[in-house]
């Protein structure tokens, strides 16, 4: 494979990966999970609502900054092989 090929291979695994964090924090426990998580408090909150309401947005925005920091090493690494 040639190097735009590992790229972007590359980019496409944290791509899945950071999605499926946040499919499974939005929906998994915001909609799928509530119950469970509701028997735990946080913040006063129950959690799973706390999940449905507010934690997939902080997760969600945690997340672009994970990616940020991803591409910014992919790009280095890549651009040290050309």
């Amino acid at each position: 494979m040639n190097i735009k090929q590992n790229y972007w291979k590359t980019n496409l695994k944290y791509l899945v990966v950071l999605l499926l964090v946040w499919f499974t924090v939005s929906f998994g426990f915001g909609i799928l999970l509530v119950d469970q998580l509701n028997k735990i408090r946080f913040g006063g909150f129950k959690l799973g609502f706390w999940f449905a309401q507010q934690g997939a947005i902080y997760v969600f925005v945690i997340l672009i900054f994970v990616y940020i920091y991803l591409m910014n090493s992919l790009d280095k690494k890549f651009k040290d092989e050309k």
